[in-house]
This record gives structure tokens, sequence and C-alpha cells, in this order.
């Protein structure tokens, strides 16, 4: 399934999803309400959605001038995979962490936190950016933008049907489903919606692991990276994405607390599973298994 078409029915079922709660809420009457909602919502993510996700971390846009180390890596990377180079932010968070956004490879962002660039060598690091390329390259980060936000509005929805309880104004049950209904659609709507997104969220990282490996040349980087970022992130909150956990399938790693093994409800591959591929990669391409160089001591701005 190309890219297209999959966000397309992803965008489709969300909307499904959206308008259904609408009708569960506010009936026939709802349902119109929501869809409307949910059309503005996609136009409005396709548009603004990475402007919106980059606002929410706090993300801070630099050059080369002001982050020479991080913008070289990221250049480099993009000119080996054939893209424009995207544009660079830095988020201060301590967890080590990375994303991309953007609806298509000319108006492309990476973010990286404070917490990946102090900890991870400059190897991890180019590891790390080669798998943000890769989900530019292959377009991926327009539908994890859109999913960002429509899931999140679902969430937000569902929520309002839990203290509504799916009743009008008059205690007339609109949708037929009264507070019991209510409860439910509070627990089912946002599984729903977070099944949609993990249907395509684990190939998708296998994928861009693979690609970004192989725009960096160097599979064990990312391995490397990974492990890394695995000890340290499981020990250090990020409180902008456990206020936002919708976002949470954009990061290279889970940066919610309480994942585990690839299980039905995870957004991420184990990492486990992701390095054991990117061996076999690295055997695949005649790269033993070696240990990334040592983060040396950095001073900002990580030249």
């Amino acid at each position: 399934m190309s890219n297209y078409l999959r966000t397309g029915v992803l965008v489709a079922v969300l909307t499904a999803l959206f308008a259904g709660i609408g009708f569960l809420i506010g009936g026939p009457q709802g349902m119109v309400i929501a869809f409307l909602i949910a059309a503005a919502m996609n136009v409005f993510a396709y548009w603004n959605s990475d402007k919106v996700v980059l606002r929410m971390y706090g993300a801070t846009e630099v050059d080369r001038q002001s982050a020479p180390g991080l913008y070289n890596i990221v250049e480099q990377l993009a000119q080996r995979a054939e893209i424009p180079m995207p544009r660079v932010y830095i988020m201060e968070n301590d967890q080590p962490n990375a994303f991309a956004t953007g609806r298509n490879p000319q108006n492309a962002a990476v973010a990286a936190t404070t917490g990946l660039l102090d900890r991870l060598s400059t190897e991890e690091i180019a590891g790390v950016m080669a798998h943000e390329i890769a989900h530019v390259k292959n377009r991926d980060t327009l539908t994890m933008t859109i999913t960002a936000t429509i899931a999140g509005a679902i969430g937000m929805l569902a929520n309002m049907a839990m203290f509504s309880g799916a009743t009008g104004g008059n205690g007339e049950n609109r949708g037929g489903v009264g507070m019991i209904g209510g409860i439910l659609l509070m627990i089912l709507a946002p599984m729903a919606a977070a099944l949609v997104q993990m249907a395509i969220s684990r190939s998708r990282e296998y994928e861009a692991d693979r690609i970004g490996a192989e725009i960096a040349g160097q599979p064990m980087w990312l391995a490397s990276a990974l492990e890394n970022i695995h000890r340290a992130a499981d020990a250090i909150p990020n409180e902008d994405a456990e206020r936002n956990p919708a976002t949470a399938h954009m990061f290279i790693y889970n940066p919610l607390h309480g994942r585990g093994a690839d299980s039905l409800f995870s957004t991420h591959p184990a990492v486990e599973n992701r390095v054991a591929r990117l061996e076999e990669l690295a055997q695949r391409m005649g790269i033993g298994r070696r240990p990334a160089a040592a983060a040396p001591p950095r001073r900002r701005p990580w030249g």
C-alpha cells in the first residue's frame, strides 16, 4: 500500500471514528457537526500540524551558525538520501529522543532533544538523524502529524462523551447509549484510534530503521543509539509527551513511561527486535558489530 493511500485510509477511519462519537453524543446532528469539525481538522493538520507539534514541544530552529555539529550531520544525510535539506530543531528536554514532521520532503523538519545531543556520540546522533531522514524520504511524516492531531482530538471528544453521558441537554438520550454507553465510548474510542495508528506504526519504524541505516552506511550506529536511548529514556520522563500522548508515535523511541516489549498496545517495536534486525542488516552489508565511540563532553551548541 502506498503512503498516500495508507494516509488516505487512516484519515478516513479516524474521521469516521470522530463522526461516530459525535453521533453518540448528539445524534445525527452531532454526527454532522463532528464530521465538519473533523474535515476542518484534516485541512488544518495538512498545512499546520508540523508547526503545532514543534510548538507543543518548545522546539527552537537552529542553523549552521547556532548548532553547526547537528546541522552538518543532517545536511550530509539529506544529501545522501537525495532529499531537500529539512529544517533542524532542538528541544530542551533531558530525555534522549527525536522526531520528524512535515507534509512532504519539501516542507520537512527534524527535531532532536538536548538529552539526545548530550548523551549520544556523533555516530549515534547520525544514526538517529538518518532514521528521521528516512521518515521524510518515505513521506511518513504526513501520516504521523495528521494522526497525532486527529487521534488527540478523538480522545478529547470521547472524554466529552463521558462527562455528557451521551445525552441531550433535556436528558433525552439522543444517541441511544446513555451513561453506560458514554463510559464504554470513553474507553473504546481512544483505543480504536490507537489501534489504527499502531497498525502502521511498527512496520513504519522497522522500515525507517532499515532505510536510515542504509543512508548512514552504518546500521550499528543506530543500533547503539537505540540501546543507549532505551537505557536513559526509561528513567527520564518527558512531561510534554505525557501531556500529549497522541504524539508519542512520532518519536524514534516511545517517550511515554509504562511501555515494554512488542504487544498489541505498543506504538513502537521492542528495542531488542529493532537492534536484532539492524545487526542482521550489518552482517548482510559486511559490517561487524562495533560499539560506537563514547560521546565526548559537549558544550552547546553541539559543535
